[in-house]
């Protein structure tokens, strides 16, 4: 069984519990352990690094710091906020300048490597997507679904690393492996207005509109995600951005952890399905061997 630290994020633990309870549920389920980093801390995403960059990094490189001291190369984290902050800081601290000051507000020097990737990289390149399809038990056949990245998770690309920064592939693959139809989704890079949805409303309901309305036109049950931020604006601000735009629009969202779940068969206990604001009824019972309530 492969072995990475995991940093669930402040979000796994708050407004996107499903996410991180589905994660660690599939990550079980390929024989991926997560091993969890002792008394992890908010590693400042998103708004430290708007304020002090050396602060924003000593938040991180704090959790880069307990993710060493496990013993492990990899720092796996769900959430591409938190995966933007933690490379950042990981990237910086290689100058020796910049590692000067960020250790100078820690208790302990951070001195280690541990590069921080997201889980999905994981999956894909660790347990591999044949891996995953292989032991896929109620393939999600009949489901077609879009496949949304959002606008950060591989940007920008020479310190991301992983996928291709304007057409990436890997959550498609894993959707396909699961067995459903996965449309071609143009917007898949496009923001969805991200943290704007407190101060500026309209930016978010015209960003998120355009790519419901483009999900909408490819005729897909579902979009797909593995950005909390981003579900939350596609599915609880979706009734908001209704009243906006004079839509109708009733496009269930779900992290694409759930749906892999689902196929995997894991119970739904774990997946939290009924956390979703847009009912996903209509969408699951698309599916042709819907998994059994447990």
């Amino acid at each position: 069984m492969s072995k990475v630290a995991y940093y669930p994020g402040c979000s796994g633990q708050s407004t996107s519990l499903e996410y991180d309870r589905s994660t660690r549920a599939v990550c079980a389920a390929v024989g991926l352990e997560l091993v969890d980093v002792p008394d992890w801390s908010c590693c400042g995403s998103s708004p430290a690094h708007t304020v002090n960059h050396v602060l924003s990094a000593a938040l991180s490189a704090r959790n880069l710091d307990l993710a060493h001291s496990l013993g492990v190369d990899v720092l796996a984290t769900p959430c591409p906020s938190c995966l933007t902050n933690l490379r950042n800081a990981a990237v910086e601290m290689e100058d020796e300048g910049f590692r000067g000051q960020v250790n100078a507000l820690l208790d302990r020097p951070y001195v280690g490597r541990v590069d921080p990737q997201s889980v999905l990289q994981v999956l894909v390149e660790q347990v591999g997507v044949d891996e995953v399809a292989r032991r896929v038990t109620r393939p999600l056949t009949g489901l077609r679904v879009a496949c949304y990245y959002g606008c950060i998770m591989n940007r920008p690309p020479e310190r991301m690393r992983f996928d291709d920064h304007e057409n990436p592939m890997a959550m498609d693959r894993l959707m396909e492996a699961a067995g459903a139809e996965v449309a071609l989704f143009p917007l898949k890079v496009e923001c969805c207005g991200a943290s704007f949805g407190v101060p500026r409303g309209d930016i978010v309901a015209r960003l998120s509109g355009k790519l419901l309305d483009a999900a909408r036109g490819l005729g897909v049950d579902a979009i797909v995600t593995a950005c909390p931020l981003c579900q939350m604006n596609l599915d609880l601000r979706q009734g908001q951005i209704n009243a906006a735009l004079h839509e109708h629009f009733r496009i269930p969202v779900f992290y694409y952890t759930q749906l892999l779940g689902l196929a995997l068969d894991v119970p739904r206990s774990e997946l939290g399905l009924d956390r979703l604001c847009v009912d996903p009824r209509l969408a699951l019972g698309k599916i042709k061997a819907p998994a059994p309530v447990r």
